[in-house]
């Protein structure tokens, strides 16, 4: 048995992939595992560091607008589903896995013309056009949250078990050490994702001396690009507001926090609410307005709050945030609510449906 996992672009569609492949592989140590990507994203990166065989596709970006560019598409298409059909040939493939992204779709289609079994998983609240198309043809199409595609089955979104195995409480001591935070008093965890968030940025450096005034440790996440934005605004940064450019291993981060101020992809809401941290959640101001949705689950059980992006600012975290941060019993509460969100297994629940898929 073989199967061929195809997603890329983002880590929104990695890390589900790279998840879903472990999880394959902890069931059935046989079954050979290999991935459909681009050279340009970041899975040209990741999968082979995680073990992992990946045989590149070109690049389909569909035109949003009618343009130039949308005459380019079928010959490019065509492409693509060569080159993901010689693979699919190569390898013997017993099932393809699609998480959408720019690969997705020429996957679908070179499955669908060998008659091999498709299975989609739509990691956001809204699916993308790959995975629309794909679950049209699929023989199970799993989702995070309801996403209303035909026939869908909600499993949550495979994560690392470094995540969903995280005792916060046990690792709580450590991980601030690891940081260099104080052991004592609430800490909030600013973090925009792997590119960071000027609006996030600009609001905790904003309140960053009134926070610690309060006694609130801040751990900052910037994004590599902006570090040196963060460390012009902050001037000399009070002691408990530790800059960082990015953490390998969120867990820790996680871990050392009481509160988070985040985006909400859906990567992002799924992992804070296995791990039981409440979180202030800013969806991007553009797009379908798919991010409000991904952390509505969270915040409609009490494990989060919503804010616009026009209305964060350092006012903000001193008006309702600071209050959150110094009220432990609240937080407590939230931590519960969050976590009675997730979907701990949702890497073995899609293996299991995989490999059911490909016998």
């Amino acid at each position: 048995m073989h199967v061929v996992l195809a997603g890329g672009g983002s880590a929104g569609h990695v890390s589900p992939l790279l998840s879903t492949a472990d999880a394959l592989r902890r069931r059935d140590p046989d079954v050979g595992i290999s991935a459909l990507g681009t050279a340009e994203g970041l899975e040209s990166r990741l999968v082979p560091e995680a073990g992992y065989p990946l045989s590149v596709v070109p690049k389909v970006p569909l035109p949003r607008k009618p343009t130039v560019d949308l005459l380019r598409v079928p010959g490019r298409l065509l492409a693509a589903v060569r080159a993901a059909g010689r693979h699919l040939d190569e390898v013997q493939a017993s099932v393809v896995v699609g998480f959408g992204g720019y690969v997705a779709v020429p996957a679908y289609l070179a499955a669908r013309r060998r008659r091999i079994p498709i299975v989609v998983h739509e990691a956001n609240a809204r699916a993308g056009i790959a995975n629309r198309i794909g679950a049209r043809w699929a023989a199970v199409v799993a989702t995070t949250v309801p996403t209303g595609l035909r026939g869908e089955a909600v499993v949550g979104l495979p994560l690392r078990q470094a995540i969903t195995t995280l005792d916060r409480g046990a690792a709580r001591a450590s991980a601030r050490e690891s940081f260099g935070l104080r052991p004592d008093g609430p800490v909030l965890l600013v973090t925009g994702g792997s590119l960071g968030a000027r609006r996030l940025n600009a609001a905790a450096t904003g309140a960053a001396q009134e926070l610690d005034r309060a006694g609130v440790q801040v751990l900052h996440v910037t994004g590599e690009n902006n570090l040196e934005d963060v460390r012009a605004a902050l001037g000399q940064p009070p002691a408990g507001y530790h800059v960082v450019p990015y953490v390998d291993g969120m867990q820790n981060a996680y871990a050392a926090s009481d509160l988070a101020l985040c985006r909400a992809g859906m990567n992002t809401c799924a992992e804070l609410a296995v791990v039981g941290l409440p979180a202030v959640y800013v969806p991007l101001p553009i797009g379908n307005g798919e991010q409000a949705l991904n952390a509505r689950p969270t915040v409609a059980a009490g494990g989060g709050l919503l804010v616009d992006d026009a209305a964060l600012d350092a006012d903000y975290l001193m008006s309702t945030m600071l209050p959150l941060l110094l009220d432990g019993e609240r937080l407590a509460l939230m931590s519960q609510a969050a976590r009675s969100t997730a979907h701990p297994h949702a890497d073995e629940e899609l293996a299991g449906l995989v490999l059911g898929a490909a016998r």
